[in-house]
């Protein structure tokens, strides 16, 4: 019996290993460890800012480092390749600053949930969706919609 929880427990462990490994691996690091194309990126768009902190992620063999931003109150997450180009910026947006079409979208794709944080998703200096985030019977997940407020044919 010890040997089919201890072979259960691997399994386990063994899957969730290779999840991870699957779906890109983020860890916190420090401004000093960018590279200067980076870091040179960081100085120019956290003008104003608050800076919360920086992390590293490699997804499908590239590696991107994200800053996390606090402007005017609000967060603004800004991705960036090793050369210091911006990837995507996700921005925090107010759901009652949103076009209507918009916030009738985000609202009718949560259904019974109850949306929190709206984020606008810009890809290569183009809006591209907005995205938020949903509560429904204690569960957390994220809904999102292109800039007309229709539901994507994939997710951004």
């Amino acid at each position: 019996m010890k040997q089919k929880k201890w072979s259960l427990t691997l399994a386990v462990v063994g899957v969730a290993i290779l999840t991870r490994q699957s779906v890109g691996q983020e860890h916190s690091i420090k401004r000093s460890d960018l590279p200067p194309a980076v870091e040179k990126t960081v100085a120019a768009e956290s003008v104003g800012a608050t800076i919360r902190g920086f992390s590293k992620e490699q997804e499908k063999g590239k590696t991107y480092y994200e800053a996390e931003l606090t402007v005017n109150g609000h967060g603004k997450d800004i991705l960036m390749d090793a050369a210091g180009a911006v990837v995507e910026v996700e921005e925090q947006v107010e759901l009652e600053a949103v076009p209507p079409s918009v916030k009738a979208g985000l609202e009718a794709r949560a259904g019974a949930g109850k949306i929190g944080k709206v984020e606008a998703l810009t890809k290569a200096g183009k809006l591209v969706a907005y995205e938020a985030h949903v509560s429904t019977g204690g569960k957390r997940s994220e809904i999102q919609v292109d800039p007309d407020g229709k539901a994507l044919d994939h997710e951004e």
